[in-house]
């Protein structure tokens, strides 16, 4: 009978190496604090606030379009353009995981489509979607390394039109 290789056997060393990360207390109350902080900051909207939890080499995707922002411009360009769509934008975190490999947060995001978002116009129409936020950590900047957000674009679309 052939076996296969466990996920971990065959992840990315990149990978292996996270999963084998020692949890140093320490640590995981900076990672916190520096959630906390970047959630304040966006309830805030106070841009210069979020940028400040992000290392220079941060990357920002929304995985269902494809669309991605590079560096420290980029996260400014994505949540200029993210909260001008949803100027009235509303996490209701329901879950949220902590480990040194970052942050993975669980929730769900209500808002008003009032500016272009994703190549579609301003509707006017309400949203309350489902969404999963992946804040990867950079331990050697001890900030984070932007954000994997993930939610369902068939379900937003429809909600939209």
């Amino acid at each position: 009978m052939h076996q296969q290789p466990s996920r971990v056997q065959s992840g990315q060393p990149s990978i292996r190496r996270r999963i084998i990360q020692e949890v140093d207390p320490q640590e995981y109350k900076r990672i916190r604090k520096l959630w906390i902080d970047h959630s304040r900051a966006e309830d805030a909207r106070d841009i210069p606030g979020l940028i400040a939890t992000l290392s220079e080499s941060c990357v920002y995707e929304l995985i269902p379009t494809g669309q991605r922002w590079e560096g420290h411009d980029g996260a400014r360009d994505f949540y200029l353009t993210f909260l001008g769509a949803f100027p009235d934008v509303h996490f209701e975190v329901y879950d949220v995981v902590i480990g040194p490999q970052g942050v993975a947060e669980f929730a769900n995001m209500t808002g008003t489509h009032l500016g272009p978002w994703a190549g579609l116009e301003a509707t006017g129409r309400p949203v309350n979607v489902k969404i999963i936020i992946y804040f990867p950590w950079n331990r050697a900047a001890q900030k984070f390394d932007g954000e994997r957000v993930y939610f369902d674009m068939a379900e937003m679309m429809r909600q939209l039109q």
